[in-house]
């Protein structure tokens, strides 16, 4: 089944491919504008033909309305960014705003490979985080057209723990690893399920599993779910893009930042999403 999607506002779909293609898993091709994500077992394109001002998709391979849904979710595609626009432009972000117009939050393709990422790349510079992932997924995970999947928890759950840090994996961060995925295979913890509730009851109750605190379960939130109202203030990257913006000497603390929320609230999310395009 193939859709065609055109949308009602500035989209910078070049940008979308851009970020996407930062990460070796993901299988984008920049000159034709397309990027293939998997869907479970399927395997869904997506290629823009329209323009910043007039975007246009199609995209094809689809097999159910869910993963219909699921697509425009991922891409922005099903909600507007012309009122987070208007939002900002009258507020102190507002120079971001328009350098950076049409920029949308794009979440992960799965919420299982978004926490297992996400535990992978916690204290580890971004390239070694990387190599890692692919490690893990090009072992246990499976290539189809081109793209690879991630493991099933079950698969992961079922690796000895020694057999992660022969691949250079921690003793903790593999336990992590497999602890979480134990979880999930036995459907103690149910991302989706869990998907529904509001923010500080999802944090609640991820940070209760070993190896995932207060970072790991906000990047769950806002990269999983595509959370619109997030500010993660003890995000360093986040605090040296004020310190430019504000021309300031120093980093900003957080008690300086949390005033600031309220004004860029419900938005909080596009606000540190275009902070940190600020200081890519």
């Amino acid at each position: 089944m193939t859709q065609t999607v055109e949308l009602a506002f500035n989209y910078r779909m070049e940008d979308v491919l851009i970020r996407l293609a930062f990460d070796p898993l993901n299988c984008v091709d920049i000159a034709n504008q397309t990027v293939k994500i998997p869907l479970e077992e399927s395997i869904i394109t997506v290629q823009s033909i329209g323009s910043f001002h007039e975007p246009k998709f199609i995209v094809s391979g689809l097999e159910t309305k869910e993963q219909y849904e699921r697509v425009q979710s991922i891409f922005h595609f099903n909600r507007s960014l012309e009122p987070i626009q208007k939002h900002f432009l009258n507020t102190n972000l507002h120079s971001l705003f328009l350098r950076f117009e049409g920029t949308p939050i794009i979440t992960d393709f799965s919420l299982y490979a978004n926490i297992i990422k996400s535990i992978i790349h916690q204290q580890l510079n971004l390239s070694f985080a990387r190599t890692l992932t692919e490690r893990l997924v090009h072992t246990f995970g499976k290539c189809k057209e081109g793209v690879w999947l991630y493991p099933s928890p079950e698969t992961i759950a079922s690796i000895d723990v020694n057999t992660l840090r022969q691949m250079q994996f921690s003793t903790r961060k593999a336990e992590y690893i497999v602890g979480i995925s134990k979880a999930v295979a036995e459907g103690q913890l149910n991302l989706e399920a869990l998907s529904t509730q509001e923010d500080d009851f999802i944090i609640s109750e991820l940070i209760k599993y070993r190896g995932i605190g207060p970072w790991t379960a906000e990047s769950f939130l806002l990269f999983g779910l595509g959370r619109e109202n997030l500010f993660p203030l003890a995000d360093i990257g986040l605090q040296n893009s004020l310190k430019i913006l504000w021309h300031l000497d120093r980093k900003p603390m957080k008690s300086e930042i949390t005033p600031h929320l309220e004004s860029w609230s419900p938005y909080n999310s596009y606000a540190a999403l275009y902070l940190w395009k600020n200081i890519e």
